[in-house]
């Protein structure tokens, strides 16, 4: 079918449904949701026989949805309407939620069912949530629906309309009483804003957007006090506990649109004690290390898979530790909702020099790189359980095995953010995989690629799903041609070593890099500052815009 996404943005639900449904032999074309008059050239283009709203924060034309299929994607159970479904439903505790689809008309979230699914509520944040259990149930309700339209003679369930409409959820509601909130209301509610639009709060006389929360029962004080830091975080009395926040949004100013950092670059946090993460009870861990049958599993969940200059550095500390243990595997595991992004561009819009900052910050990137690809003592595994872009990617490349859970979306590609080159050895790791042909493929096209078919390709080995990473990998350690492979392994980058060093494939992209950064072209810097603010687009771009493409019907 030709099926035409109207969407606010190309976020995580629409990437994962384009590769869905192009997967199944669907045409899919994409246009941002700009304007009416954008939207009703965009229909006229592309002649959909369905159209398809993941992610739309306002109504379609009346003579749009009046003349075509038109499907909203609704991130609640039946009968449940409004702009703020999945924070009202963390913020009143429910046991189980759920996504359906329903058809567009003249009344918001009113119009009839054409599909829907349901899942058990996590104890994690909106964002968590939205990437796994919303998405997933999302795919299954458009997929549902689609085939539903295709076989035709379904009659879609009328919706019911006795249930209240609930109202967008507005910062008096999700207010913090820090001198009466225990641990698990204050995490609530900013759970419940997390991604968007934050907690509005109070700190130090200055009023910040909280997010990324996590708790803390070793440590105590008085409520409302700043009781510790860790890292770029820092600890926050409850009273009962307290809480780490890792991400400040400061309040915007006329002269300034404000953009999400980590909270120790929004924040004087001189002294605030630091606390090292071995005190007892519950707290929060940016890197984690365990072992179990001979495999070292390393977990690095950064807050939407953003790497600064300091993780890099950690995070590569962690990893040469790792291999300094009685074992022979090491898992990268990433985090559960992302793998990793690459460069942590919030950390370098806040910094002094956001030019000097993203040098650090790419080279940090390519030591750890370093790291991972010279290993001789061990197998490397990099296990993607959540979604990788970017530096991200070409991160994961740097292990000799890439698994990937077949709900994962790789963007393995820089130049949507301002034409940016690229480091991390790509352009040593990915004709390995892909060949020259597939490097022109994957970084020209610049769509989302899913696990299965990144497989296929070659980009990675296997899709696996997240439950056999464990049994993936402890049987390479315990089979019998670990040394074999391992000495394969030493003898292949010997080879590619003396044809070509990883030193040269570095230098030269760094020095695209350093155009990218210090050049006269400010795409980069102009990209990455729109990005951190959320500036609205003024197109839709053209590689996810097929019907817009000269040459194309």
């Amino acid at each position: 079918m030709r099926i035409l996404f109207l969407t606010h943005a190309f976020n995580s639900l629409t990437q994962r449904l384009f590769v869905e449904l192009t997967t199944r032999g669907h045409d899919v074309s994409i246009e941002f949701d700009i304007n009416d008059t954008i939207t009703r050239e965009a229909v006229t283009l592309f002649r959909p026989e369905v159209i398809v709203a993941p992610y739309l924060r306002r109504a379609i034309p009346e003579d749009i949805w009046q003349n075509h299929a038109c499907l909203i994607v609704h991130p609640g159970i039946k009968g449940d309407r409004g702009p703020s479904a999945l924070d009202w439903a963390i913020m009143e505790d429910e046991t189980d939620w759920g996504v359906t689809v329903l058809q567009a008309n003249a009344e918001m979230d009113a119009g009839d069912i054409w599909a829907g699914d349901t899942f058990a509520m996590r104890t994690a944040s909106k964002s968590s949530l939205y990437r796994r259990e919303v998405t997933g149930a999302a795919i299954k309700a458009v997929l549902e629906a689609i085939g539903r339209i295709e076989a035709g003679g379904f009659v879609p369930e009328a919706q019911d309309l006795s249930v209240a409409f609930r109202p967008l959820l507005k910062q008096e509601k999700r207010a913090i009483d820090w001198a009466a909130d225990d641990t698990r209301t204050v995490l609530r509610r900013i759970c419940a804003a997390d991604g968007f639009p934050g907690v509005d709060d109070m700190i130090g006389g200055k009023r910040y957007a909280l997010f990324d929360a996590h708790p803390e029962t070793g440590l105590k004080g008085a409520p409302g006090e700043i009781i510790g830091r860790r890292h770029h975080a820092f600890c926050r009395a409850t009273t009962d506990g307290a809480v780490w926040v890792t991400h400040l949004k400061p309040a915007a100013t006329p002269e300034e649109r404000s953009f999400k950092r980590p909270a120790s670059m929004a924040l004087d946090l001189d002294g605030v004690p630091e606390i090292p993460e071995g005190i007892g009870g519950e707290t929060w861990r940016e890197i984690r290390y365990a072992e179990e049958g001979g495999v070292g599993y390393l977990h690095f969940p950064f807050y939407n898979g953003a790497m600064s200059t300091d993780q890099c550095k950690r995070l590569q500390t962690a990893y040469l530790e790792s291999c300094t243990k009685d074992t022979r595997v090491v898992v990268l595991m990433g985090g559960g909702d992302f793998w990793s992004n690459g460069m942590h561009l919030g950390a370098i819009e806040a910094a002094e020099s956001p030019a000097e900052e993203s040098w650090k910050n790419i080279n940090a990137i390519d030591d750890l790189c370093h790291a991972i690809l010279t290993t001789e003592s061990h197998l490397t595994i990099s296990a993607l359980r959540g979604n990788a872009g970017a530096g991200g990617v070409f991160l994961a490349l740097a292990a000799d095995r890439i698994v990937a859970a077949p709900h994962v979306v790789l963007n393995p590609h820089y130049k949507n953010m301002g034409n940016l080159y690229g480091s991390e050895y790509w352009t040593y790791l990915l004709p390995k995989r892909v060949g020259e042909s597939g490097v022109a493929r994957i970084m020209g096209r610049r769509l989302p690629i899913g696990a299965c078919e990144a497989a296929r390709m070659g980009l990675i080995d296997e899709c696996l799903e997240a439950g056999k990473i464990s049994q993936y990998a402890q049987t390479l350690a315990t089979g019998k041609n670990i040394t074999d492979l391992l000495a394969a392994k030493r003898n292949s980058r010997s080879k590619d070593e003396a044809q070509k060093p990883l030193a040269e494939y570095r230098k030269a992209e760094l020095e695209h890099m350093r155009l990218n950064f210090f050049g006269f072209d400010p795409s980069y810097h102009i990209a990455r500052y729109n990005f951190m603010r959320k500036t609205p687009v003024s197109r839709t771009p053209l590689f996810i815009a097929s019907h817009r493409r000269k040459g194309e019907k």
